[in-house]
């Protein structure tokens, strides 16, 4: 079952006829609910895939309008929106390329990602316009221009978001890229260098939707919500590119994170089946809130780092569920967890990530030598490349030394 669902998906998604925004939105019924935006005083309203369509086809106008084309870069500093995913599909749309920015971002790491890269377009949440005032961490570039969604007093030349999408004449139908296509410049995290700008291709949503399915196993009348900040991998691949390939709907909150606000909508909208990172789960236990009566979790899963036993013994006796502990890349997307799917499901051993998911091959070699470790032996995680059909990463853009870095001499 799992080898031929995984053919499937690459089958779909690594078509050279292949496109981005069809498969994310104009193939599913424009009657269906794609997300339901949870504002913070707890009203939410459903997005169809119709709306996103017919708004993100005016957008795409739009961003045409300002010269953004097959393989321009158009970054966005945004929170979970639907602004967001209507600007995402538009740029989709266009074959142009998302670079995200985390909301938490200072100007430095912001200009890092915009500059280099010829970003045509910055969009941009209205409070986060002045970290893109020009200053000696991020030069002026008159050739970039910047969309602001929301009220704005910022800076000459800029352009409303909300202006933009109401003027502009709509922009039918979606670039076609093929499996290679690239979707996504997202920069790894910097936690072992200088972060690394990885091109996502749409072939990369083969590996993206077997994670939800094996091991989020997320069902039809789940109610799915992945808390994770789209800024970053988890979030994006998960809380809002996986969602849309597989058209359910999911939550999207547009509001900061606390503990009191994330126990009402768990309670509020009837969460079944919820992914967070293990800090989200510690802040819960830590909240002098109580735990609400009447939650409906069926499956709970946490990645980003490492799951400590003390919050699993906590989720079971408080939540009625435990928390299933997962891993990945940036590069790589999740390739080994503790998958809730029945076909998979094993007992859960407390610190460990779990097992290799379908679609990938995962061994510990040694230290010191490119060869599988023994049983109880501390070494190295690798992936057997010739045996995990779903590993999109070819390397990062132009640093061939570090992306050799990541590959055995024999590129295995």
């Amino acid at each position: 079952m799992t080898e031929a669902h995984v053919r499937r998906l690459l089958e779909v998604y690594d078509d050279e006829h292949a496109s981005a925004a069809t498969l994310l939105c104009d193939r599913h019924p424009a009657e269906a609910v794609a997300f339901t935006v949870v504002e913070a005083d707890l009203t939410g309203h459903d997005l169809t895939y119709g709306e996103l369509r017919e708004r993100s086809e005016r957008f795409a106008g739009a961003l045409l309008g300002l010269g953004v084309g097959p393989g321009d870069r158009v970054a966005t500093l945004m929170g979970k929106s639907a602004e967001l995913v209507v600007a995402l599909l538009a740029i989709w749309r266009l074959g142009a390329v998302h670079v995200p920015l985390f909301t938490a971002f200072a100007p430095p790491a912001i200009a890092l990602r915009v500059t280099g890269n010829g970003t045509k377009v910055v969009i941009a949440d209205a409070g986060q316009r002045a970290k893109l005032t020009p200053s000696e961490d991020l030069p002026a570039d008159p050739a970039r221009r910047i969309v602001v969604v929301g009220d704005n007093d910022g800076g000459d030349g800029d352009l409303s978001f909300q202006d933009l999408l109401t003027d502009a004449a709509p922009l039918p139908g979606a670039a076609v890229t093929g499996g290679s296509g690239v979707l996504v410049e997202l920069f790894t995290s910097g936690t072992t260098g200088t972060p690394k700008a990885v091109p996502i291709p749409l072939r990369a949503l083969a590996g993206f939707q077997a994670y939800q399915d094996f091991a989020l196993d997320v069902r039809a009348d789940d109610v799915f919500w992945n808390a994770a900040d789209p800024g970053w991998a988890y979030g994006l691949y998960y809380a809002i590119m996986t969602p849309m390939a597989t058209g359910r709907r999911s939550l999207l909150l547009h509001a900061g994170f606390s503990a009191e606000l994330t126990w009402a909508v768990l309670e509020r909208f009837g969460v079944t089946n919820f992914a967070a990172a293990p800090t989200v789960y510690r802040a819960l236990r830590n909240s002098a809130a109580p735990v609400p009566d009447g939650l409906r979790l069926r499956h709970c899963s946490s990645a980003g780092e490492p799951l400590t036993p003390d919050v699993l013994d906590w989720a079971s006796s408080k939540l009625g569920v435990g928390v299933h502990d997962h891993y990945g890349q940036t590069e790589l997307g999740m390739v080994v967890g503790n998958a809730w799917h029945p076909d998979l499901r094993s007992e859960v051993r407390p610190g460990s990530m779990g097992r290799v998911l379908p679609g990938f091959a995962v061994e510990v070699l040694r230290e010191d030598a490119d060869v599988v470790a023994e049983p109880g032996e501390r070494g190295r995680v690798a992936v057997d490349l010739p045996a995990s059909p779903l590993v999109w990463f070819r390397g990062y853009r132009d640093a061939p030394e570090r992306t050799a870095a990541r590959f055995s001499p024999d590129g295995r």
